[in-house]
């Protein structure tokens, strides 16, 4: 049975208050290299589903980190996304790298903030995946992590 892959990275910048989009970078893994992202009218639509999927779940991570009080500086976030020959997804990793300004990461508001992602409106109207996984890694050597 032939699988399809799809890898797409992201790579974000923040402005405060709110942790809105100051630079944003999403690369894809083509023929063994990272390559910019261009949406367009060429782009394949699953592929576009997977980019969709990643910025959805990036956007209710960056609001939902600033309703709690989390500033983000940055943030390096992926998808490894596995689909059968009949495009039903099989696998589904979403990863995401925080850098904070300020804030207080506890596990309960790292967890409560992966359900939040969860239920995305792209995620929600997905079948969940056999093998699903929402992970996110704060860095707690940025300066002020502890404000």
């Amino acid at each position: 049975m032939n699988e399809r892959s799809f890898r797409l990275r992201l790579s974000c910048r923040y402005e405060q208050p709110d942790n809105s989009v100051a630079d944003l970078k999403v690369e894809v893994l083509s023929d063994g290299r990272w390559e910019i992202l261009d949406l367009d009218v060429r782009t394949p639509g699953f592929l576009m589903l997977v980019y969709t999927l990643l910025t959805c779940q990036h956007q209710y991570l960056r609001t939902n980190c600033a309703e709690k009080g989390l500033q983000l500086e940055s943030s390096n976030g992926s998808i490894d996304l596995i689909a059968s020959e009949d495009w039903y997804v099989r696998k589904q990793h979403i990863r995401f790298d925080l850098r904070l300004k300020a804030g207080a990461p506890t596990k309960e508001l790292m967890d409560y903030i992966v359900g939040r992602m969860e239920h995305c409106p792209v995620s929600i109207n997905l079948k969940p995946a056999p093998d699903s996984r929402t992970e996110i890694f704060v860095d707690q050597a940025a300066p002020d992590a502890g404000s």
